[in-house]
């Protein structure tokens, strides 16, 4: 043998060893086929350390936060709904009088972060004159995290 063949010899080792890896693998045997399937489908079972995992947030709602979204329909439940969008987190309503109030409102609610935290919410509202005044914004967005607040604490007792 020459050193001029190896080089050919290397090379066809290698073609050979990438073909016999395409062959057909070795039979599933019952229990590792049902696992296969189980995850195909989504589904894992369960293991000691699922205890000790870090618990899903169900408090998510895509890329919002369930509580600061459905606290903000409640709260603002006077207002006609115009537009909702979840997945970017955007609610804008009409104009609508508060119960007990004389001053017609609209409001625009962006929720950017599953976080229940007040930089996750943001309130721009206005009356029909411009916008509404620091302070009235400010005690809207604090009546909808407290009320986020009373969500989450109500289901977490379940």
């Amino acid at each position: 043998m020459t050193y001029a063949r190896l080089p050919k010899i290397a090379l066809m080792s290698g073609v050979i060893a990438i073909l016999v890896s395409c062959g057909p693998q070795a039979p599933l045997s019952q229990e590792e086929r049902l696992e296969q399937e189980a995850r195909a489908k989504g589904e894992s079972g369960s293991s000691l350390r699922d205890l000790f995992a870090p618990k899903k947030d169900f408090g998510q709602l895509g890329a919002v936060n369930k509580y600061i979204w459905n606290a903000s329909l409640e709260v603002l439940n006077f207002l006609p709904i115009t537009n909702v969008d979840p997945f970017t987190g955007v609610i804008t309503t009409g104009y609508g009088t508060p119960p007990g109030g004389g001053r017609a409102y609209r409001a625009t609610i962006y929720v950017s972060d599953p976080a229940l935290e007040a930089r996750s919410l943001k309130v721009a509202l206005a009356t029909k004159s411009g916008p509404a005044s620091a302070s009235t914004a400010r005690a809207l967005e604090d009546a909808i995290l407290t009320r986020a607040r009373q969500l989450r604490a109500r289901d977490s007792r379940f």
